[in-house]
């Protein structure tokens, strides 16, 4: 039986997660239209993203949004329509919701770009809840045996990491920095040692750097040290653009850097000598594609990455998205709302 009701979270007063921007409620539970599937959420990975929305940095679509991105759970509805699903089914709702289908980005394969592009959490409300909706052609199927604490982060900061390494154009055995070692930098890392990189780690965090070398990293340092040699790629997960520089100054000729955030603070000057002559490239990434999101949790079954996570209750989503902030969080944050996780 679906309930009238849900508990969830809202960003009520867009503002520094110190001031309390979230907000717990009773909304009712939302009726799936047609071809979206309603879902019974397991669990739902905390994104740095969610921070940004909530902070108010990611100028709210809506007011009074549940946020959420990350979502591991269970089809209990479907709308009107052929949606290709059935209620039972486990899927994973990730940030990109819906795009056009007909503009010229959709249609050269970069939806991703689509002007019209709507996302989980922002545009629409997400997993810090006991059920949202989701259009059934941009959900993911799920396997049934593997918990849905290890599922979770893949679903964006899995997604979002792998898009950004195929952005930094990596070539084979090559040197791989990547800077700041959260959520999805520590996917990142597993799939890039996988194909054979050697992966520099620069991060302000402690527990990040012995993170890093625990999973192979062949050498770790703070965020702005210069790494042993010059790198052939690059990717910024860290907000912060004053690394942009710190970056683009340790790649060799012809490196890239790709920078992974949907939010990043102001990029100081640049010298085009010191950061940007000899071919140096420097990218943006915006959102993914669901070939992305395919491609990768391919990548991810066929050799599953170590998922770094703790564990909140979903009482405590607010608690999760201040020690985010404060950089307490080991790997990625999961909410749930299921003592099964």
């Amino acid at each position: 039986m679906i309930p009238a009701e849900m508990d969830a979270w809202v960003v009520a007063r867009p503002g520094p997660i110190a001031t309390g921007p979230l907000e717990r409620v009773r909304l009712p539970v939302p009726q799936p239209g047609p071809g979206e599937v309603l879902v019974e959420v397991e669990a739902c990975a905390v994104c740095r993203t969610d921070l940004h929305l909530t902070e108010g940095e990611l100028p709210p679509h809506r007011p009074r949004t549940v946020p959420g991105h990350q979502v591991v759970g269970r089809i209990v509805a479907c709308g009107e329509g052929r949606t290709g699903l059935a209620p039972g089914s486990r899927v994973g709702v990730a940030w990109l919701r819906w795009t056009c289908g007909q503009c010229r980005y959709c249609h050269r394969g970069a939806e991703n770009l689509c002007p019209w592009s709507t996302y989980t959490g922002w545009d629409a409300d997400g997993g810090y809840a006991d059920y949202l909706t989701a259009v059934a052609n941009y959900v993911y199927p799920l396997p049934d045996d593997v918990p849905a604490e290890r599922l979770a982060p893949l679903l964006c900061a899995g997604i979002i990491g792998h898009r950004a390494l195929l952005r930094s154009d990596l070539p084979p055995g090559g040197r791989l920095g990547i800077y700041g070692f959260g959520s999805s930098a520590h996917l990142t890392a597993q799939v890039a040692l996988w194909m054979g990189a050697t992966v520099y780690v620069m991060t302000r965090s402690e527990k990040a750097r012995a993170l890093a070398t625990e999973l192979g990293a062949t050498w770790v340092g703070g965020a702005t040290d210069t790494p042993p040699e010059p790198l052939d790629s690059a990717i910024l997960f860290a907000p912060v653009g004053e690394l942009v520089p710190v970056a683009l100054a340790a790649l060799d000729r012809g490196g890239t850097l790709a920078v992974a955030g949907i939010h990043l603070s102001d990029i100081p000057s640049l010298n085009y000598d010191a950061h940007l002559f000899r071919e140096r490239s420097l990218r943006s990434v915006t959102a993914n594609t669901r070939a992305d999101g395919r491609e990768f949790l391919e990548i991810a079954a066929a050799r599953p990455p170590r998922v770094a996570t703790v564990a909140y209750p979903f009482d405590a989503a607010d608690q999760a998205l201040r020690d985010l902030a404060g950089d307490r969080v080991e790997g990625s944050a999961v909410l749930s709302t299921f003592s099964s996780l």
